[in-house]
Order: C-alpha cells, then sequence, then structure tokens
C-alpha cells in the first residue's frame, strides 16, 4: 500500500500504472461557517472525479471512494430507515458533493473499471474529533448531564470495522454501494453510559421535560436534533454481499478510542 496526498500532487502527475485500485479518501469533511460551498464541490467532487478518469486512464482496475449517509439527507420523508437503495436527499454543501461524486463515478464505470462507494455514518476511533469529542469531554468534564432515558436510534462506525469491510471490498473486487457501519443501532443515553464506564466516570443521567426538549429543537435544532433524533440504517445488503460482519461492538468500539482519548491526555 502507498498513500499520496493530493496536496502535495495533482491527479495527471500521479503514475497510477503502478496500481490495481485506489482508495480515494481526500475530502472537507465537517462543515464550517468558514467553508465556501463552492470548496465542497471543488474538493469533495471535481478533485475526486479528476482523480477517478486518471486512474482509469492508466489501468486502475477499481476506485473504491468513501462517502458518506449524509448523501441520505438529515430528514427522511416516509421510512426512517435508508439502506443502500434508498432515495437521496442531500440537504448541505457536504451532502451534496458527495453524492455529486457518486454520481459522476457512475457514469465512468465500466467492466474494466469498477467503482465501490462506502456510505458510512458518524466514523469514530483513535484521534477522533468534531461531534464525537464533544461528546467525550462533555462526559469526562461533568458529573451531571440532562441526557437519560433518550430512545431514539442512531448508527455508528468503529473505524476499525470500516478498515475491515474495505478490506473485503478489495478482496471481493466488489462493486456498487455499501454502507458500513457497526451492527447495533444505540441511543444517546447508551452512547453516554459506555463512554462513562469506559473513562472510568460516574456520570447521573436525568430526563430533560418534554416542552424544554421541543423549545431546545426549535431554538437549536444542531444540536438537539442529534442528541433525540434516530438516524438509523440498514445495511443487511452489504453484509450479504460481502458476506462479513463487522468484529467489534459499539462498545468495544468506544472502549478503544477512549483509551487512546485518555493517553492524549496523560
Amino acid at each position: 500500500m502507498e498513500e499520496i496526498s493530493l496536496r502535495e500532487h495533482q491527479p495527471e502527475d500521479i503514475d497510477f500504472s503502478r496500481y490495481d485500485v485506489v482508495l480515494h479518501l481526500a475530502a472537507i469533511v465537517h462543515q464550517s461557517k468558514k467553508i465556501n460551498e463552492n470548496d465542497y464541490f471543488r474538493i469533495n467532487r471535481d478533485l475526486c472525479l479528476n482523480v477517478a478518469e486518471n486512474a482509469k486512464k492508466s489501468g486502475v482496475k477499481q476506485f473504491v471512494f468513501l462517502s458518506t449517509c449524509k448523501v441520505y439527507g438529515d430528514f427522511f420523508p416516509g421510512s426512517k430507515i435508508r439502506n443502500e437503495d434508498s432515495s437521496c436527499c442531500p440537504d448541505d454543501g457536504y451532502g451534496k458533493s458527495k453524492y455529486e461524486a457518486e454520481i459522476g463515478l457512475k457514469r465512468i464505470e465500466d467492466t474494466n473499471f469498477k467503482v465501490s462507494i462506502i456510505r458510512t455514518p458518524l466514523v469514530y476511533g483513535e484521534g477522533v474529533k468534531a461531534n464525537m469529542l464533544s461528546i467525550i469531554s462533555l462526559v469526562d468534564t461533568f458529573p451531571i448531564l440532562p441526557l437519560g432515558k433518550i430512545n431514539n436510534k442512531r448508527n455508528f462506525t468503529c473505524v476499525e470495522n470500516l478498515v475491515g469491510f474495505i478490506d473485503r471490498i478489495i478482496e471481493l473486487r466488489a462493486s456498487g454501494i455499501f454502507i458500513a457501519m457497526d451492527e447495533v443501532a444505540i441511543s444517546t443515553t447508551e452512547l453516554v453510559k459506555y463512554l462513562s464506564t469506559s473513562l472510568g466516570k460516574k456520570v447521573i443521567l436525568f430526563k430533560l421535560p418534554s416542552v424544554i426538549v421541543r423549545l431546545g429543537t426549535f431554538f437549536i435544532p444542531r444540536i438537539f436534533e442529534r442528541l433525540y433524533n434516530s438516524l438509523e440504517f440498514d445495511n443487511s445488503r452489504t453484509k450479504m454481499k460481502l458476506n462479513y460482519r463487522p468484529p467489534f461492538s459499539t462498545e468495544e468500539g468506544l472502549k478503544r478510542m477512549v483509551l487512546s482519548y485518555k493517553k492524549s491526555k496523560s
């Protein structure tokens, strides 16, 4: 395996003829008000397609693209559980740019150039940042939290499980759309309990009155929707096609993540 930085190299300057498989990870991932929406499309769509086209011209057999479950959008019409064939309605620059990259990749796929698209919910693991790091810090800092008895369901992806899915897709030269995630969806309350146990913290959880939750969802929806709403997926087709089940449970994956978090603080 060889890692190539697209910060340092232009796709047309890379000798792809040496490779059978390209795994494309370059992206602007976490949303920020400082990032112009055009930059999402420039990096997440245009750069990806440029890499893929040059790889195809050079004889690469398989192109593996790490996409995101954000292509479905945050608010699902009809059934709340999405699968590999569900319609996509992305509602932000990140999701839209990734989805348009998927569409472009499918257009250039042929029998000699297989495209594998991997969609993931939130990925966590060693060195995690953004939302998951914020929750860890919250649990690590406050002994009392208003996150009790939340009955939502959200899927997550342990980075070790993601690597396993990628390895299996490359091993089988499998093409198509795949959802890589942990086996079972968990609630926000379960997530906090797993984190507190792994951190060795005793945290008291209490339930917010429903009127407070409704007000919070209205005034600061970005936070309350992630804490209280469900975001659940069904990847049974992925597991059947690959004949693969992820080796780590979410509880085990969170323990490994917290261990690296504690080491980084020491």
